[in-house]
């Protein structure tokens, strides 16, 4: 039972840390909970559905907390394993769930890929750009940043904006 608590508890705190930088794994925000439920099959047709998952986040969570603790998100979860699993004991419906939780891991679907398709290929190859926008880049095809978008004036001269710079005689 334990190794199957380490195994939920691992779950938790990748889902916990997904698509926020700042999250330290100890607290899991509604959305991730949400993704979490969803993608490990705990939300299932009209048994559990989101609005379920939102309801029963909203009551195990602190007064005025936006994440849960992993206690909190195991009081959750005896609250969803009966509607998930009704026809299961309730010694039984909780190992179902943290069976389906067990070893998942945050999934990537519908992240945008780049496309190199068509135009997209061209119009990236700095290679062939000509006039002002060759400019822009090195040889390497690397951008200059802003030295490559400003015309940097040279005040080092005798005068400001001075061209021959050092082409007076020093008497």
């Amino acid at each position: 039972h334990s190794s199957k608590m380490s195994e939920v508890e691992r779950a938790f705190r990748k889902f916990a840390v997904y698509g926020d930088t700042a999250a330290s794994g100890n607290g899991m925000a509604g959305k991730n909970f949400s993704k979490m439920c969803k993608e490990c099959g705990v939300m299932e047709g009209k048994a559990v559905i989101s609005t379920d998952v939102d309801i029963v986040f909203n009551k195990v969570k602190a007064k005025g907390a936006r994440t849960i603790t992993f206690a909190e998100f195991q009081e959750a979860m005896k609250e969803l394993c009966t509607k998930r699993f009704k026809g299961k004991t309730p010694e039984e419906a909780p190992q179902a769930v943290y069976g389906l939780i067990e070893g998942k891991e945050p999934s990537n679907v519908g992240i945008t890929k780049t496309t190199k398709v068509g135009g997209v290929d061209r119009l990236t190859d700095t290679s062939k750009y000509t006039g002002n926008h060759k400019e822009r880049f090195d040889e390497s095809g690397k951008g200059k940043g802003p030295a490559g978008r400003q015309d940097v004036t040279d005040n080092s001269g005798y005068v400001g904006a001075y061209k021959g710079a050092g082409t007076y005689d020093k008497t």
